[in-house]
């Protein structure tokens, strides 16, 4: 053996595509290259100045020692208080864990649950880590195509044709990444019928881009559409996406006390608590209201409406108006294939993004990344002026391509 080969299991996972993009932005910035980054899934707006505040007295008051590894009693009383307040959930202090970001518990329940070739059900198109966190646990993804007709959501029939006995999970995200797709409390059920029958599968409702929604429509969470099925259900959420703490790195998840215990223990062995400073802050994010949440959704939708309308204005592009997040997935199937001024044939949308970065210098990512080749996610939380830039960009460099 090599003493510098890596462990098997490395051969089987790729680096993060969204990280990936980000380090080609800032290589291209650090060489005098001005790139306009919509491959990122983070909010411009600073985190509430009351929230930074927090964990300013935190550190002020020397709250910088280990914590509980699953979390400060004051954090979890805050947590708990917020799944009774807004998804009307009740948990005990025993199911709720916070980590260090929404990522960390999601590995980690994989971790604590999968054994070889236990499948987990990843409806596409999908967040980019699910799949390689599924195979790091030794786990097998399984790809379930949803489409674009049904609102990029799983179907009742996809579900019941995907079960089978080595079923472990499914994974649930809504608000979706990258479609922005939200499920109604209906549809929602309609799913728990299925898994009713199932009852080694557990499931997994990401909802960390829950408040990011349009148009007032309602959210429901899954443990609180099927509540025969909560304590199947581990519900993950955190404060990067709903207060814009993305650098604070501070997730939580609740579900049932097996669950959490695991976890828990992974994490003692792994990380130990998350942030003592992030604690504090997350305490006061998820204990003072979201006063400035409307203000924030206002201007997404404004941003929302930007792109849509620079991408109705592209022959062969294509997309569905987000019912929630901060992306649009736009079919770019029949631009897929056009000649650039340079005689480059474009044979996929990988190729469609990274000549979209070199030519418009905006940063785009490839549907391929989400299980969904032929389509472009485009993520708007930047600045206004850089997303009116990134926008006539793209359309001038879209119109420079070519029939074959």
């Amino acid at each position: 053996m090599n003493n510098n080969q890596t462990a098997r299991r490395m051969q089987r996972v790729r680096p993060s595509p969204t990280a990936t993009i980000s380090d080609n932005v800032r290589a291209l910035e650090a060489a005098g290259k001005t790139v306009i980054n919509l491959g990122e899934g983070e909010l411009d707006f600073a985190t509430p100045a009351a929230i930074s505040y927090a964990g300013i007295e935190a550190i002020v008051q020397h709250q910088t020692k280990y914590t509980a590894v699953a979390g400060t009693a004051a954090l979890k009383a805050a947590i708990a208080a917020k799944f009774t307040r807004d998804n009307q959930l009740q948990f005990q202090p025993e199911e709720i864990i916070a980590g260090s970001g929404a990522k960390q518990l999601i590995f980690n329940a994989f971790l604590a649950t999968l054994d070889a070739g236990q499948q987990v059900i990843i409806p596409a198109p999908y967040w980019v880590s699910y799949p390689d966190m599924v195979t790091l646990a030794e786990g097998e993804p399984v790809i379930v195509a949803c489409e674009e007709q049904h609102g990029w959501k799983l179907q009742p029939d996809q579900l019941a044709a995907a079960l089978t006995p080595e079923t472990r999970w499914l994974i649930l995200n809504s608000p979706g990444n990258p479609t922005g797709a939200i499920y109604t409390g209906q549809e929602l059920r309609a799913l728990a019928a299925v898994l009713y029958d199932h009852p080694q599968v557990l499931i997994m409702a990401d909802d960390i881009y829950e408040p990011l929604r349009y148009d007032q429509l309602p959210f429901t969470t899954f443990a609180a559409a099927a509540p025969h099925l909560a304590e199947r259900t581990l519900t993950v959420n955190g404060v990067s996406k709903s207060h814009a703490m993305t650098g604070w790195r501070l997730g939580y998840a609740a579900g049932p006390r097996w669950l959490i215990a695991a976890m828990q223990i992974l994490q003692s062995q792994s990380t130990s608590n998350p942030s003592s400073i992030s604690q504090a802050a997350a305490v006061a994010a998820l204990n003072q209201p979201a006063n400035f949440l409307a203000g924030w959704i206002e201007k997404l939708d404004q941003r929302r409406r930007c792109v849509l309308t620079m991408i109705n204005s592209v022959d062969g592009l294509s997309a569905s108006a987000p019912q929630g997040a901060f992306y649009v997935f736009a079919n770019c199937q029949r631009i897929i294939g056009r000649i650039t001024p340079d005689g480059e044939k474009l044979q996929d949308d990988k190729a469609l993004a990274a000549w979209l970065l070199a030519d418009a210098q905006v940063a785009v990512l490839q549907g391929s990344a989400f299980g969904t080749p032929g389509y472009l996610r485009i993520a708007y939380a930047v600045d206004d002026t850089a997303l009116d830039v990134a926008c006539r960009q793209l359309k001038t460099s879209f119109a420079r391509l070519r029939p074959v």
